[in-house]
């Protein structure tokens, strides 16, 4: 996959489409902040380990932007995170096949923490909390918090979370990127995919 993707981005500036990705984050991280500071809410120490969870990511903002993050680190934890990525996707693959459900770590995780943390993805960062999206022409549709979150918080008054600007300032710059690349494609890839 990545080598499908090297001739159309290497004739654009990819630098100014990750820089606004990274502006998008920030936005993502403070909003995210907010609500978890009015609930009181950490994430750590967690059984129900969201890192576990297969997210499966649709932009190839946030794989370029992984792919930045993972070329800075050594070539000795590269290889490494790629050989964890390599059993990840075998063992999904395995389970897939058999119908069966599975819950392996991500290949970023390393002793509980995450070794590329600035560079996570948009489900990696909105995770755990209520939120709300509105879609054209549609109801609100509200989404709980992870199970930690609902044992800990269930009760406590709903916050505003609403990830809508979010989802449309990636969709956007998704467009752009591909448009300026001529890219059609469309992707859907796991984090561990993303790395191999």
């Amino acid at each position: 996959m990545r080598l499908s993707f090297e001739k159309a981005i290497a004739k654009i500036d990819t630098d100014v489409f990750l820089s606004r990705l990274n502006a998008i984050y920030a936005s993502m991280d403070l909003k995210y902040s907010e609500a978890a500071y009015y609930y009181g809410f950490n994430c750590t120490g967690c059984e129900d380990n969201c890192c576990l969870t297969r997210f499966y990511h649709f932009t190839i903002s946030e794989y370029l932007y992984i792919l930045e993050g993972f070329d800075k680190l050594n070539a000795e934890k590269r290889t490494g995170i790629r050989a964890r990525a390599l059993e990840v996707t075998r063992k999904t693959f395995e389970a897939d096949g058999k119908e069966k459900p599975v819950r392996l770590m991500c290949p970023l995780n390393i002793d509980g923490n995450c070794i590329l943390y600035s560079y996570r993805p948009m489900i990696c960062r909105l995770h755990g909390i209520p939120h709300e999206l509105h879609k054209p022409g549609q109801d609100i549709t509200y989404g709980s918090g992870c199970e930690t979150f609902s044992k800990q918080f269930g009760e406590k008054s709903y916050y505003k979370f609403d990830r809508t600007p979010f989802y449309k300032d990636m969709a956007s710059l998704e467009k752009e990127l591909k448009q300026a690349a001529g890219i059609t494609l469309k992707i859907k890839m796991t984090v561990a995919d993303m790395l191999i």
